[in-house]
């Protein structure tokens, strides 16, 4: 039998926009507990659009979340023998999650030269509604209704 359910961490505000959801995106950011230097990243990466779309960095960042969280997914379940795929509505804690493990991600795989660069870059097309994390929820949603027939199966 499983333990009880893990308690919630307190997120402390960052220090320029002092917002958790950009200390929860910093974090998804971070390698090897390098905490400042990805704050630099996300920081440069919002400076740099701001400069190339005149816009707040900070909203567009947030529009670019929004974009490519997904509403739905599909949850491997066995039933009879047989594997089965069943789409699941997503949890909105868990939405902002995957949107912003898979635009870091995604981030990573650009071909820019600095990694605030591609941070950018990844951001402006999200929000855009283009790019690699936005095709990625495309394709989470399309799976998921391609598996529509066995919503039934759900738990």
């Amino acid at each position: 039998m499983r333990k009880g359910k893990a308690k919630k961490r307190i997120l402390l505000n960052d220090p320029r926009f002092n917002d958790k959801l950009v200390t929860r995106f910093v974090n998804n950011l971070m390698e090897s507990g390098k905490k400042n230097t990805a704050y630099n990243i996300f920081y440069g990466a919002i400076d740099k659009i701001q400069d190339v779309t005149k816009e707040d960095g900070l909203e567009v960042w947030r529009k670019a979340i929004a974009n490519i969280s997904p509403a739905v997914e599909v949850k491997s379940r066995r039933v009879g023998g047989a594997n089965y795929q069943i789409p699941m509505e997503v949890r909105p804690d868990r939405k902002v999650a995957l949107a912003m493990k898979w635009m870091v991600d995604y981030s990573r795989l650009r071909k820019e030269k600095s990694m605030v660069d591609k941070l950018a870059g990844e951001i402006m097309a999200a929000a855009k509604e283009e790019g690699s994390a936005y095709k990625k929820k495309e394709d989470t949603h399309r799976m998921a209704e391609a598996n529509k027939a066995f919503a039934h199966f759900r738990f």
